[in-house]
């Protein structure tokens, strides 16, 4: 399939795309190389091949969700830039 100056400017105008005119012919050319290359995939036989949906059978492989207290709350606060003993302070955000 060959594409011409009028089905580049009709696929430029549904695309809302501004094709300036030093751009047209390698536009045309490269539009002209995708269409060939689905034209040779087009003579491929598929028959008997099932589609994919996914590439790999893989399935994801989840955890059981469960809380862990990994560190004490004074282990929490040595780490704090600035605490109160109870909580970690942080700066004042909205005013």
């Amino acid at each position: 399939m060959k594409i011409d100056h009028d089905s580049l400017k009709k696929i430029a105008h549904l695309a809302k795309l501004h094709v300036k005119p030093e751009e047209e012919a390698a536009l045309l050319n490269s539009m002209d190389n995708v269409l060939t290359w689905m034209e040779q995939l087009n003579e491929i036989d598929t028959e008997g091949v099932e589609p994919l949906t996914h590439i790999m059978d893989e399935v994801n492989s989840w955890r059981e969700d469960s809380g862990n207290n990994m560190l004490t709350r004074e282990e929490a606060l040595a780490n704090a830039p600035s605490q109160d003993g109870t909580y970690i302070k942080v700066p004042k955000v909205i005013e």
